[in-house]
């Protein structure tokens, strides 16, 4: 259940006319307001507008961002630009609406009535094992966020490092490790001039950024990152083949994520195998992060004085809306998060013969977690 205020009559007639963008802007500058269920708002209104004019013309602009110079060639400076328009808002404003580990990526609920601090442990839990991580090997994070997987993979006995462009975040990071292993640390840095070779390489929820048209050298540079032996996990968001980028892809790119680009999971696959890698595991959490979106929007409506006063109003709302947009998105289906488990080809290293591995035993941060 949901209830709408305009401030205007006329604004009324526009979100009912179809301009899903305009009435947008419109709930970020506080001119339309949503009391109650604001995932059931998004979506009346996305249904109110798919056969009006307005909405096509809408959907046209953000096709057409995909001509964007920035789509064939981003600069370093322009990526970190971009990040640090996300991510350098305020630590504490990320602190009112993540989980305590400030793990900014899908949760993993095999409960669905855990809350998000134990679906982000399981998450963590879930990636290490997957790279069947074990103590003493080298741990590479790429966009590693404010370190909780660093974190944790130090935890488990690796020489942990991870790489952020956000400065906001490595500071937090850096602050986080500073009592923990020895044998982790957070460079702030960009992936493609990284020096070396690690055992295990995990990239969550950081592909997004790096564009469709740069997925092939996204891929070449891991490849170079990882031993002969090693493991890739690759965790992201992907745009399902039959769905358009659309209004939403706008109001992300221009005032969320700057430069964000969903290739197809076709794509991810193919760019992955040209680069020489062989997969070995796909994975779909889509409900998931239908669940993880739905308890960060909760828990920005529950904190809305703090947030504002740490980053202002209309960071608040825009952060609220862009993560209700995308709890309906992962809802009906037009977006998908996969995990795609990764390994060089040509490795000498013989292949775990099934998946048990990844799912039987206790965790670390839940033991009876496999009783749901």
């Amino acid at each position: 259940m949901f209830t709408v205020t305009f401030s205007d009559p006329k604004l009324r007639q526009q979100a009912f006319s179809g301009d899903l963008y305009g009435t947008a802007l419109a709930y970020v500058r506080g001119d339309v307001d949503v009391a109650g269920d604001v995932v059931a708002a998004v979506r009346f209104f996305e249904n109110q507008a798919r056969r009006s004019w307005r909405q096509a013309s809408n959907h046209l602009l953000g096709r057409m961002a995909r001509w964007r110079l920035e789509s064939w060639w981003q600069s370093r400076r322009r990526a970190a630009e971009n990040i640090r328009r996300h991510y350098d808002r305020s630590n504490n404003f990320y602190l009112q609406f993540l989980d305590r580990g400030m793990t900014y990526s899908c949760a993993y609920f095999k409960n669905p009535g855990w809350d998000i601090n134990r679906a982000q442990e399981a998450k963590l839990d879930l990636i290490l094992r997957k790279l069947d991580l074990q103590p003493g090997e080298r741990f590479l994070d790429i966009g590693c966020g404010w370190g909780s997987l660093v974190e944790e993979a130090a935890h488990r006995g690796a020489a942990a490092t991870g790489c952020t462009l956000s400065p906001a975040q490595h500071e937090f990071a850096v602050d986080r490790l500073r009592t923990g292993s020895a044998d982790s640390t957070v460079l702030r840095a960009d992936y493609r001039d990284l020096s070396g070779q690690w055992d295990k390489i995990a990239s969550i929820g950081m592909f997004e950024h790096v564009g469709r048209r740069r997925l092939p050298a996204y891929f070449r540079k891991v490849y170079d990152l990882l031993s002969p032996t090693g493991l890739f996990l690759n965790h992201g968001i992907v745009r399902p083949q039959t769905v358009q980028e659309g209004v939403g892809c706008l109001f992300l790119r221009r005032k969320v994520f700057p430069g964000t680009e969903l290739p197809h999971l076709g794509e991810l696959i193919r760019s992955s195998e040209e680069a020489g890698f062989e997969v070995l595991d796909v994975e779909n959490l889509r409900p998931h992060y239908a669940l993880t979106c739905r308890a960060w929007v909760e828990r920005l409506l529950q904190n809305e004085g703090a947030c504002v006063r740490l980053a202002g109003r209309e960071t608040h709302r825009t952060w609220v809306l862009y993560l209700a947009g995308c709890a309906h998105q992962f809802e009906t289906g037009c977006l998908d998060v996969y995990q795609t488990l990764l390994a060089r080809r040509s490795s000498p290293h013989a292949r775990r013969l099934t998946r048990e591995y990844m799912y039987n035993g206790a965790s670390r941060f839940c033991p009876d977690h496999s009783h749901g």
